[in-house]
């Protein structure tokens, strides 16, 4: 016997549908088969009260007939962990990944548990192998046909202090990292986000790509390389129906900023959590999905500042001439 109910969810119109079958194996019921093979699902087996007979559950977040899906990069910790249960408590399907696998797939795991609608997948990941990337998005793609809502590039490694003094390896592989691994992101990831309608990426930027930070040059410098990709990539990519959204967080409350002391650190202090930058992700993501849904493609901008001071920082930089920003970049480094 099969019993279906369904219920919306959230706001953005998400259904859940929960599949009850009496079958001892899924694949025994030719009803849960043809369900689970049009929606796809994750599906678990209970102990029935009533009796010693199993029950298979399968759980359905459906975005018109799909769960949308968001691939995150540095998802371990930080502003990627925190994007992760923020998107994860909205109902996306979370695809989880770092570096430290071990401790991308303990986020997955732990979305996971909130209960059978909520589902994460999590692993390893170096960003500067297109290899990896490839491999990765095949995996995660292959229960969704392919689709792919959205990408967040939150990968970003950082060294401060004065230039000629950081070891050139360590400044190269930052480039590799916030650029290389960008682009190799943006590169694998476009068969499944042009296929996927309405899809959107959002690529980490800083406030120190507003304008070049000493003690923190080689990192301003990639994210300049970020700004420049997102704006070129939502151009190109308009077409496609693909957004590219570029966030400016200022100093944030993470490992990345334990140990800095530079001198826009010292003025502006460290007031942006993480969660206060995952909160503006999701936000971003979840009203470009609506106003998609609604048919429309308003005029919008690339940029999204984190917090008042980026915001400041961000709108008097694009109507200052140059040697003032420069005279206020050197005031505020000191």
């Amino acid at each position: 016997m099969v019993a279906v109910s369904g219920d919306a969810i959230d706001p953005d119109g998400l259904l859940r549908i929960t599949i009850t079958c009496s079958n001892t194996l899924l694949s025994a019921c030719p009803v849960c088969v043809g369900l689970h093979h049009r929606i796809g699902s994750g599906h678990r087996s209970d102990t029935s009260e009533a009796g010693p007979v199993p029950t298979m559950t399968a759980v359905a977040m459906l975005s018109g007939m799909t769960q949308r899906s968001v691939l995150i990069t540095g998802a371990a910790a930080g502003i990627g962990r925190a994007t992760a249960l923020a998107l994860a408590g909205r109902g996306w399907r979370v695809g989880a990944f770092d570096l430290d696998g071990e401790k991308a797939s303990d986020v997955a795991a732990s979305i996971n548990l909130r209960g059978p609608s909520a589902v994460a997948v999590g692993g390893a990941l170096d960003v500067r192998d297109a290899d990896q990337w490839r491999s990765v998005l095949d995996q995660f793609t292959a229960s969704s046909g392919g689709r792919l809502d959205a990408l967040v590039n939150n990968a970003g490694i950082l060294q401060s202090g004065p230039f000629a003094t950081i070891p050139l390896a360590a400044q190269q592989k930052a480039v590799e990292t916030n650029v290389t691994g960008v682009i190799n992101g943006c590169h694998a990831a476009y068969p499944y986000l042009s296929v996927t309608a309405g899809a959107q990426v959002v690529n980490l930027c800083s406030a120190s790509a507003i304008y070049g930070q000493p003690e923190l040059a080689t990192y301003s410098a990639t994210k300049f390389a970020v700004r420049g990709l997102s704006e070129a990539l939502d151009l190109e990519w308009e077409d496609d129906d693909i957004t590219v959204t570029a966030i400016w967080p200022l100093f944030v409350a993470t490992d990345m900023v334990v140990g800095m002391d530079v001198g826009p650190q010292r003025t502006f202090g460290v007031r942006l959590t993480a969660e206060d930058v995952a909160a503006v992700i999701a936000d971003v993501l979840s009203r470009t999905a609506s106003t998609r849904r609604k048919g429309l493609r308003l005029p919008r901008s690339v940029h999204r500042a984190v917090g008042a001071q980026a915001r400041s920082l961000l709108a008097s930089s694009a109507v200052g001439p140059s040697w003032l920003n420069r005279l206020v970049n050197r005031r505020l480094a000191r």
